[in-house]
């Protein structure tokens, strides 16, 4: 049964995952210092898989069957390993604030997405406004990376890399909500995007030459350690809990607090510079997510 309102568990668990969806960008800085992009995406997403399977095997959840949809499955795998692609190399070129503002764009994605490929999900004016919103607060964004200030951390092209993560993300849940992957069990669903973006990915990184693991060290460890456990196995799974019980409009319209505590985590941890362009995009962007992912109003007679 899904739940109109939030009750005190949900709004924790929400502002627990935004919280950590905002840190991790930064932890994803401290294992490139010793693991190249693609591989360390690669590792993360196979070490979830196995972590999955366990966790259907242990909820006697079929892991291997004919669902009818597994040519879907494979597709979203696809476009979730785009994510990660752009996202990893964009780390390396730009900070992880500036990587967290741009990956927050995929809302905007599924928005003007679900308004051409999904019935019954046009775009409304308050939507309208919150995708202008989040273009002016875009454009803001990448004319920071051109000051002298962030050009020291930062780069167009680490952002348009980030930002091309952000599309393939938004791709991945239009493709999901209009095929039948929508009426398969979330471990389901996340275990196609986690396998096929595993074998993807390694073998991307040994196609590209990729140096692989060159400091297996404490940081590097646990930064890995971090992305595999709580991100990509915990951090979905509670995502995907809620969308299954509490309206996904609501659940979504929380996302504005994540690019805000990413800004927050990379200035406090990485000691990230914050520029007066940047926290102009951070609000921008915020507010338009929020708008986006608002819940239709209701109006009830009398």
């Amino acid at each position: 049964m899904i739940k109109e309102k939030f009750d005190g568990l949900a709004i924790v668990l929400l502002i627990l995952l935004c919280m950590l969806f905002g840190l991790n960008q930064v932890v994803v800085k401290f294992g490139l210092e010793g693991i190249s992009p693609l591989m360390q995406a690669g590792l993360r997403s196979l070490g979830a898989t196995f972590l999955l399977m366990g966790w259907m095997r242990y909820r006697g959840e079929t892991i291997f069957y004919r669902d009818g949809a597994g040519w879907w499955g494979v597709l979203i795998g696809i476009l979730f390993t785009g994510e990660f692609l752009f996202l990893y190399q964009g780390l390396t070129l730009t900070s992880a604030s500036h990587a967290t503002i741009f990956l927050y764009t995929s809302p905007f994605i599924v928005a003007l997405g679900a308004h051409f490929f999904i019935p019954g999900e046009t775009l409304r004016l308050g939507q309208i406004g919150g995708l202008a919103i989040a273009f002016s607060g875009v454009v803001l964004a990448f004319s920071d990376s051109l000051t002298e200030q962030a050009s020291e951390q930062t780069s167009v092209l680490g952002d348009l890399l980030v930002l091309l993560g952000a599309i393939f993300w938004g791709a991945t849940t239009v493709v999901l909500k209009a095929s039948p992957q929508r009426h398969q069990s979330p471990a389901r669903v996340l275990l196609y995007q986690l396998a096929v973006s595993a074998i993807a990915l390694l073998v991307l990184s040994a196609l590209l030459g990729e140096t692989g693991v060159t400091d297996l060290n404490v940081t590097v460890a646990a930064s890995l350690l971090f992305q595999t456990v709580l991100m990509a196995f915990v951090g979905y799974l509670a995502w995907f809990w809620l969308l299954s019980h509490y309206q996904a409009a609501k659940v979504a319209s929380f996302t504005f607090l994540t690019p805000l505590f990413g800004v927050l985590f990379a200035w406090l941890i990485l000691d990230e510079s914050i520029t007066a362009n940047m926290v102009a995009a951070l609000i921008l962007v915020a507010l338009g997510i929020y708008l986006v992912n608002k819940p239709r109003s209701i109006v009830r007679a009398g």
